[in-house]
């Protein structure tokens, strides 16, 4: 346990030493929740969402979008080890590749839910009405899941990938269609026929109904259901990622 926590705490502490980071990190989420959220609130009604109109409706969902976004891309993190020698060092210990690679996916997921908090907490001030405490909590059960999710997807790209650059490109080429098709930006049960399965084959429409559940108290997909899916896909996706990982060459 001591190699998960060391990975785990130097994740955390590279991440609140670049404040760059972390404000660059949430230009697009506030970019989506203020121009989307207030531009289309008057115009747009959503169906089971009171009074609280399009900008109640958006808000989990761009939650879940700065989670995604953060957790994927701290999968580059294992292509800056390999190219400066530190993951070399780190393999060639008398450690498991598994705690290795898990301890970078807590820290990865980590990170990814502190971003997650503190637009949740920016979102307070435009709009967001949480139902309780206790749903506050499960959003945050959720945000975890999603975190853990796709910052092990992230290093299981990483983990046969050597260029960052390449890294970038196959992961906005992958994740824009996963939060597009993710119902975060419109209700599913909106969607056409021929659109909805593949909504419903995207895990993160699971995280972000999840979310939606737990800040409002309304979802399109019952939270138990979502939880199940959700939990399943990030044992499948940490299962993989450790499996490439183990597979990696230096």
């Amino acid at each position: 346990m001591d190699i998960i926590y060391t990975i785990w705490l130097r994740n955390i502490k590279r991440y609140l030493r670049s404040k760059s980071r972390i404000v660059g990190s949430l230009g697009m989420p506030l970019f989506f929740m203020l121009v989307l959220g207030f531009g289309l609130s008057s115009v747009v009604q959503i169906p089971g969402m009171g009074g609280e109109g399009y900008m109640g409706f958006i808000i989990p969902g761009i939650v879940a979008m700065s989670v995604l976004f953060t957790s994927v891309f701290s999968g580059i993190q294992v292509i800056w080890d390999k190219q400066f020698g530190f993951l070399k060092e780190t393999l060639v210990a008398p450690v498991s590749r598994l705690e290795i690679m898990l301890g970078q996916t807590l820290g990865g997921a980590t990170t990814a839910v502190i971003q997650g908090l503190i637009l949740m907490v920016l979102a307070l001030f435009i709009g967001l009405k949480p139902t309780s405490i206790t749903g506050f909590f499960i959003a945050l059960g959720f945000m975890v899941l999603i975190g853990v999710t796709f910052t092990a997807f992230g290093i299981a790209i990483a983990s046969r990938m050597e260029d960052m650059h390449g890294f970038q490109l196959i992961m906005n080429f992958v994740i824009f269609p996963i939060f597009g098709l993710s119902g975060a930006l419109f209700p599913i049960n909106s969607l056409p026929a021929w659109l909805r399965p593949l909504t419903l084959a995207d895990p993160l429409t699971y995280g972000v109904e999840g979310i939606r559940y737990g800040l409002t108290g309304t979802a399109q997909i019952h939270p138990l259901a979502s939880l199940a899916v959700l939990g399943g896909c990030t044992v499948l996706m940490t299962v993989i990622g450790a499996y490439l990982f183990r597979k990696i060459r230096i």
